[in-house]
């Protein structure tokens, strides 16, 4: 009888730029040998299902799909409508933990499966570690954008007790305040405090974002390991500066380059695009200089004002660059987003707006010279 195998349940942040480092580390543990069950909340398992239909989630036998119950799941009218930032990140930070011990017990004790030996969770999902020191197994944690960021993050606390925020009204935006030198920061020269991660622009102790990120920075700390979507050339200095906090630290990315070149073809099925992709983008990037073109994409829940929208759009006209865009219809706060028909003129010829793509594809064109997005 063959040796069993090891068990790593993997539990992404349930947003589709924390979704995708995942599924591409979860494919690379896959084959290395490791039985993997990837969690994902009911909310993005139907999504998924509506979109994608049954088989976006059959998996493979040893490479299997979970859903955890979230609170937030779409009528059976099947809306679109993404939950909010602040939702998604109360669910994670006050509701995750049981319905995910949950789903641990039930892969225990199923017959069929190996035990689970270790949980790989998003940096930002404290319920992964909580729930992997409550069964006694390791956890590992994945950091999904900048190490920078991550550095970013661990000093919130310290800009709290120095007083500098929260700020005190909403003054900062326009007053300069946002111009301070930061100049304390190991790693991080020549910074100032517009360059920190944004959820410090708050005027409110309380904000969710605020709170959620310098906590579970800090968590992340006291993880079995760290894995960063990165590689040490690249943030070399903030790296030796984490390394000194944690030493057991692992920067493998990109990840999308390790999983493009190293998979089996096997793994090409397992694909988690929580929106309907248009390929017509392809063959417009098709048509295009190499390196030429601008890809624009604000992930799947962040929002914006109707006048942050208009205002990226000319940003993106008088760039005189061709772009792709993907605008979701949601990404206006509270409304469609609609475009102004002078901007629809101004780009004929030279942009593409879609409501999402398939983002590996669109990355890996020759085309694209430039990516833009939240983070």
């Amino acid at each position: 009888m063959g040796s069993i195998k090891s068990h790593a349940v993997c539990l992404p942040f349930p947003a589709q730029g924390h979704i995708n480092p995942m599924m591409q580390l979860a494919k690379l543990l896959h084959s290395r040998g490791f039985h993997i069950t990837f969690a994902n909340t009911e909310f993005n398992h139907r999504r998924l299902i509506r979109f994608r239909g049954e088989e976006a989630v059959k998996g493979l036998p040893d490479f299997r799909f979970e859903a955890i119950l979230d609170g937030l799941s779409p009528s059976d009218s099947g809306s679109d409508l993404t939950p909010s930032a602040p939702a998604i990140f109360n669910f994670t930070r006050n509701n995750c933990l049981a319905p995910f011990l949950e789903l641990l017990s039930k892969l225990n004790s199923s017959p069929q499966l190996p035990p689970v030996t270790c949980i790989v969770c998003d940096g930002i999902m404290n319920c992964g570690t909580k729930a992997a020191q409550l069964i006694g197994v390791p956890y590992v944690q994945l950091w999904t954008s900048s190490t920078v960021s991550f550095l970013g993050f661990l000093h919130y606390k310290e800009l709290a007790q120095r007083g500098i925020v929260p700020f005190k009204d909403e003054g900062f935006v326009s007053d300069g305040t946002l111009e301070m030198p930061i100049d304390w920061i190991p790693g991080m020269p020549n910074m100032r405090l517009k360059d920190l991660p944004s959820f410090i622009r708050t005027t409110d102790p309380n904000d969710i974002l605020w709170n959620y990120a310098m906590e579970a920075s800090q968590e992340c700390l006291k993880s079995s390991s760290i894995i960063f979507n990165t590689f040490y050339e690249f943030e070399k200095e903030v790296l030796q500066v984490i390394a000194s906090k944690s030493p057991n630290i692992y920067a493998i990315g990109p990840l999308t380059s390790l999983s493009r070149n190293l998979l089996e073809i096997q793994h090409n099925s397992l694909n988690l695009s929580l929106w309907k992709e248009d390929t017509s983008c392809i063959e417009w990037l098709n048509t295009m200089k190499s390196k030429s073109v601008v890809y624009v994409n604000y992930g799947s829940i962040v929002v914006m004002s109707n006048h942050h929208l208009e205002e990226l759009a000319w940003g993106l006209a008088n760039s005189k660059y061709p772009f792709l865009w993907v605008l979701r219809p949601d990404i206006v706060m509270g409304e469609s987003a609609v475009l102004p028909r002078e901007f629809i003129e101004a780009i004929k010829g030279k942009g593409f707006i879609t409501s999402w793509c398939p983002q590996q594809q669109v990355l890996s064109h020759p085309a694209i010279g430039l990516f833009l997005t939240h983070c």
